[in-house]
């Protein structure tokens, strides 16, 4: 199975052939739109996309955890990940499309 990657440029292309603005235009539209759901991330905002999903920030707090390698106890900090939820509709959409 070869895996193909969907990057900003290929978001600036659908962008630009579905609605009609110039590349430069659509480039810049998605990156405000990326720049955008980033900055409410940091500020600790979920982002909801109707149909797609939530993207969230959760605090982890600090545990033990072990290296594999030497089996040694070391102390992982408490740090912010991004978790994502996806919809029932995406779910149900991606699974739909594994039975192909």
């Amino acid at each position: 199975m070869v895996e193909k990657t969907l990057t900003r440029m290929d978001l600036s292309e659908a962008v630009f052939n579905a609605v009609g603005l110039s590349k430069n235009e659509s480039a810049d539209l998605v990156e405000n739109v990326l720049k955008h759901m980033a900055d409410a991330l940091v500020d600790g905002e979920q982002v909801k996309i109707s149909s797609f999903g939530t993207f969230s920030v959760r605090n982890k707090t600090e545990r033990v955890g072990r290296n594999p390698k030497t089996g040694e106890e070391v102390t992982i900090e408490p740090r912010r990940v991004l978790t994502f939820r996806p919809s029932h509709l995406m779910k149900d959409r991606i699974e739909t499309g594994n039975k192909r």
